[in-house]
């Protein structure tokens, strides 16, 4: 990759590396290393230790900013934080994708916009980070991007099992079996499929959901609900 283009990187993500090599790595994947053998390394080994280093970040920060917190709470939190689409999501704030170093067939299978493959590229760039300076260095550049966590963390709860809450805000007054899912279809071509579904409370449609899986189909549907679950909760 040329210099200026991993500069441009390197100015987006507030670090600038001694050993550009692990950077280059963290942005390769396998199937550009496949077309390419002579290149070296890919990332996924990066990829398996930025995540064990972003967990210790994510868990030393919950532990200072939630005093009074279970272990149980901290873990959920932690998850909410590490979960990939929020990865994923913070990736492409920082513009990761457009640097990923993928296959020509990669490329043209739309990988670039694959949540999966820009989530792992994230956790190597992390990965490439800690290695590259040490572990404190790494925390002050990193923690950043999620902004504050506190009120990041809380946002993401709702967000990160919003089924689990719909049933929390109605069962005390609908029941077990008052809510279900249905598929409504699915649109576009099989590399970049969406699912659309819909969450239907006592035979009324409260919400529709898009995803690249049923399952977040059905996430986002019952998010399109909440604010309607909440309402019948506080007795609107």
């Amino acid at each position: 990759m040329a210099d200026d283009v991993l500069a441009e990187f390197e100015s987006r993500i507030g670090y600038t590396f001694e050993d550009r090599s692990l950077l280059v790595r963290a942005l390769t994947h396998p199937s550009y290393i496949q077309q390419h053998p002579e290149e070296g390394e890919n990332n996924q080994r990066l990829e398996f230790l930025g995540d064990a280093v972003l967990s210790l970040m994510l868990a030393e920060k919950l532990y200072a900013i939630l005093p009074r917190k279970r272990e149980g709470i901290l873990t959920r939190n932690r998850a909410a934080l590490a979960k990939g689409a929020h990865l994923s999501s913070l990736a492409r704030r920082i513009g990761l994708p457009e640097f990923l170093r993928l296959s020509d067939a990669e490329q043209q299978n739309g990988g670039r916009e694959r949540d999966s493959i820009v989530e792992d590229a994230f956790e190597a760039v992390i990965g490439a980070i800690y290695l590259d300076s040490d572990y404190e260095t790494a925390r002050r550049v990193v923690l950043p991007w999620y902004g504050d966590i506190q009120s990041t963390v809380e946002n993401l709860l709702d967000r990160h099992n919003p089924k689990g809450r719909l049933q929390e805000l109605l069962q005390p007054h609908m029941g077990n079996n008052a809510i279900h899912y249905e598929m409504v279809g699915a649109h576009g071509p099989d590399h970049a499929k969406k699912f659309e579904a819909r969450v239907v409370v006592n035979g009324e449609e409260w919400g529709r959901g898009l995803g690249s899986s049923k399952k977040a189909a059905e996430e986002e549907a019952a998010r399109q609900a909440l604010p309607q679950a909440e309402a019948r909760g506080n007795g609107a």
